[in-house]
């Protein structure tokens, strides 16, 4: 049985290299936003959802930061404020740190 094949690269999906070239492309902006009641959340936009899975990256973050969380319509928020950590985080998991812009 053949392994699936990736429509961009071409490698089967277990080698495929997309995420990791979509990973170095992005232009990451990290931003704190106050909520309503005075809540802060830490927003992560510039994330291209069709090369990157905002679920499963927002899941991660969450369990990392041991927050609640959402990923909606390209950006992932972060209950509470993560801003010094969020950078070191996507980098652990392969984004460039030339791409993230904390604000």
């Amino acid at each position: 049985k053949m392994s699936e094949t990736c429509g961009t690269c071409g490698l089967p999906k277990e080698l495929c290299v997309c995420e990791t070239i979509a990973k170095e492309s992005q232009k990451i902006e990290v931003a704190l936003v106050k909520k309503k009641f005075g809540k802060i959340s830490t927003t992560i936009r510039g994330l291209n959802q069709n090369e990157i899975n905002l679920k499963e990256l927002a899941s991660k973050l969450k369990s990392r930061f041991a927050c609640g969380g959402t990923a909606k319509e390209g950006i992932i928020e972060l209950q509470g404020d993560h801003m010094k950590d969020v950078k070191t985080e996507l980098v652990k998991l392969g984004f460039s740190p030339d791409t993230i812009e904390v604000k």
